[in-house]
């Protein structure tokens, strides 16, 4: 039986897949703004937006950030180092192949959390996440496979799997901090734009936006999936059913196509609607004991 404040935490939490559905259009809407230098934007405004509500709340910012050293280095290196595997995997890789092999993070978290005291993995746990990852394939590569692992990506495919296990290793052993308040990651984003920022400098030519249009979408990043949604993944990952949680966010890509293609900026394929049963069934089938109250 999932406790009611679990339950709540997970669905806080399943907020953040919600948002990083709109990742790719928001990022589309940008223009031509290389991505460090976009992430960089993007988590300053994330900063910035925290830092109002601590003033206009007259909170005691102190507080939030004097937290242990354990909690500040996997917060930023599961915020930073995620975003740099992530593009150095672009550059260095075909993005089907890249994204795709970063996308193992959702099934890592369901397995990693198996290691997580009073956690206990189940099959339907598994066989969701299972599910889920065969539906991201089929909406990565439109049901038309991959073009083959050339080893003159290696770099590339080695740095999506460092994305790929930062990102849930930080998700797992994220729920060891529980006490440290989720506007402490308010810290983390500050931090996260500084270095994106520095990335920018030693590897990208500058290119700001270019109208008010691709400000609004880097506002847009800031506010939600570069923003809100790691604070919402924050508290669903410390105290909400991870396992679950892991399945779930199989649905950020899933919703990522609808939104492109409800935009124009995509196509509606057979590989669509078999990756949306997959998702959607490998989402509902994880759940089942949140959703029913009842284990098998």
């Amino acid at each position: 039986m999932t406790a009611p404040g679990q339950r709540t935490a997970t669905l806080i939490g399943g907020t953040a897949v919600l948002m990083w559905g709109l990742l790719a259009l928001l990022t589309t809407l940008t223009g031509r703004v290389p991505p460090f230098l976009l992430a960089a934007l993007a988590f300053g405004t994330a900063t910035a937006l925290i830092a109002a509500k601590w003033l206009i709340r007259r909170e005691n910012v102190s507080a939030h950030m004097r937290q242990p050293m354990g909690a500040w280095a996997v917060g930023v290196v599961g915020l930073f180092g995620y975003h740099f595997f992530y593009f150095m995997a672009l550059r260095n890789a075909p993005p089907v192949e890249a994204g795709l092999i970063a996308y193992m993070w959702p099934l890592l978290i369901v397995l990693f959390s198996a290691l997580l005291p009073g956690e206990r993995l189940r099959w339907f746990h598994l066989a969701g996440a299972v599910a889920g990852l065969a539906g991201a394939t089929l909406l990565i590569t439109g049901g038309k496979g991959l073009g083959g692992f050339d080893p003159e990506y290696t770099l590339g495919y080695v740095m999506a799997v460092c994305c790929a296990l930062t990102w849930s290793t930080y998700s797992v052993v994220n729920r060891r901090f529980g006490a440290v308040p989720t506007d402490t990651v308010g810290g983390f984003c500050a931090v996260t734009a500084i270095l994106a920022a520095f990335c920018h400098l030693a590897f990208e030519t500058t290119i700001w936006p270019a109208d008010t249009g691709e400000w609004l979408a880097v506002l847009g990043l800031g506010l939600l999936p570069v923003g809100l949604a790691f604070f919402a993944w924050d508290y669903g990952t410390k105290h909400g059913d991870i396992k679950v949680l892991g399945a779930f966010a199989y649905a950020a890509p899933l919703l990522s196509t609808i939104i492109l293609i409800a935009f124009g900026k995509g196509e509606a394929t057979w590989a669509v609607g078999a990756g949306c049963v997959l998702i959607v069934g490998g989402a509902v089938l994880a759940a089942k004991e949140m959703l029913f109250g009842r284990a098998s």
